[in-house]
């Protein structure tokens, strides 16, 4: 009796595992990723971009991101205030309005990696981590592996991705 007593308790554990499991990699699903990459770099090159489109399911918010190849990661944004173009960091992180696919482009918001340990070539990849926060305050993680490119893979970008440069 014991023996199947245990047994029950240690299925009811597994079950809740991998339910556990299965909500946390649908907490982090809630928001699709579509055509990133980053920019290449050069050896002594301190910084680049990363760039891609956002999609929440529900209202969601990109908090931060992290990459084992940038000491600063930053979500940023570049603007004009008058007749000058500026860029800064998001603080608070990046709105993801539900259902509404969200750009992050040259020449808009974007993704700033700051203080690169190693040049990052063309058809290299990179691992980044996002990190979002849901209207619920709930956090979850989004683990990436980025294609380093010249422009927009498929020329997406265009002449926009020119201009992006850092």
């Amino acid at each position: 009796m014991k023996q199947s007593t245990l047994q029950h308790i240690f299925r009811l554990g597994a079950a809740l595992a991998t339910l556990a499991c299965t909500a946390a990699t649908a907490l982090a699903q809630n928001v699709e990723v579509q055509s990133a990459w980053i920019r290449t770099s050069v050896q002594g090159q301190k910084a680049t971009g990363a760039f891609m489109t956002l999609t929440a399911k529900d209202g969601s918010r990109l908090v931060s991101a992290a990459s084992p190849v940038a000491g600063v990661v930053e979500v940023h944004e570049m603007k004009m205030e008058g007749d000058i173009m500026r860029m800064r960091a998001l603080p608070n992180g990046l709105d993801l309005p539900a259902g509404k696919a969200v750009a992050l482009q040259p020449g808009g918001y974007h993704i700033m990696l700051m203080d690169l340990k190693a040049a990052l070539p063309k058809g290299s990849t990179v691992p980044m981590t996002l990190s979002f926060k849901d209207a619920k305050g709930v956090e979850s993680k989004l683990e990436l592996k980025l294609q380093v490119a010249v422009s927009a893979p498929g020329g997406a970008a265009g002449a926009a991705a020119d201009m992006h440069k850092h």
